[in-house]
């Protein structure tokens, strides 16, 4: 069963346009669109209960096929904040480059989504972006 989707595809994804156009500048709601959007994306492309990611205050899924976590924190997470996701997801950051710099906190095995990302290059073309 595919996840539950909270934001419709055009929303998400002019929420995405306007943040990579603006250059990370956009209202806070604008802002949480796209977060929420990218998530949905990513647990709808890698679905599983494998890896927890988390883009705080905003959302967060699980994702990537393997082992089924049900209780308490997961084996494997990913955090970060919301520029540094859109910028992973959008192509403008590539996973190596984040995780290098401690843009991005990772633990547990399956927690490397750099095989997942971004989710459309840096044009947008498969995002719908460009």
């Amino acid at each position: 069963m595919p996840p539950r989707r909270r934001v419709p595809a055009d929303r998400g994804l002019a929420a995405v346009r306007a943040w990579v156009e603006a250059g990370g500048q956009v209202e806070r709601a604008t802002l949480a669109t796209a977060v929420v959007h990218t998530l949905e994306e990513l647990a709808a492309r890698h679905p599983g209960r494998t890896c927890e990611i988390r883009v705080p205050p905003f959302g967060v899924v699980q994702a990537i096929s393997g082992p089924r976590h049900t209780r308490g924190t997961p084996p494997n997470v990913v955090e970060t904040d919301a520029a540094t996701w859109l910028a992973l997801a959008t192509g403008t950051l590539t996973w190596p480059d984040a995780a290098a710099s401690g843009l991005v906190r990772a633990s547990g095995s399956r927690s490397d989504l750099s095989a997942c990302l971004p989710l459309s290059p840096a044009t947008g073309r498969v995002l719908g972006i460009g």
